[in-house]
């Protein structure tokens, strides 16, 4: 019983990986697609002021801390592994 619960666990945590790996795919296409669209509307309607580096750096804020919460804490080594540790630690209290 207790592989079975991990197994779906595991595959649980892996559902959630790959929704939150795509979640930010999706987010940075659309930045790809819609930061040129703003530069060319500033450049071409009011060359003289450029307002779009507000939306380019605030959304690409944005876009990092997306990235950092998907892909980041990873690389850096600060996973989410104290939530794991915890999880074990309170289901082996519950089967003593």
């Amino acid at each position: 019983m207790k592989t079975n619960f991990t197994q779906q666990q595991r595959y649980y945590k892996a559902q959630k990986r790959v929704k939150d790996i795509k979640g930010f795919y999706i987010h940075l296409t659309i930045y790809c697609i819609v930061i040129p669209i703003i530069i060319f509307v500033n450049l071409t309607y009011e060359p003289h002021f450029h307002w779009f580096w507000f939306s380019t750096l605030g959304w690409g804020s944005g876009l990092f801390i997306h990235w950092l919460t998907v892909f980041g804490f990873k690389l850096l080594g600060l996973g989410n592994n104290w939530e794991e540790k915890k999880i074990k630690e309170f289901m082996e209290e519950k089967n003593q």
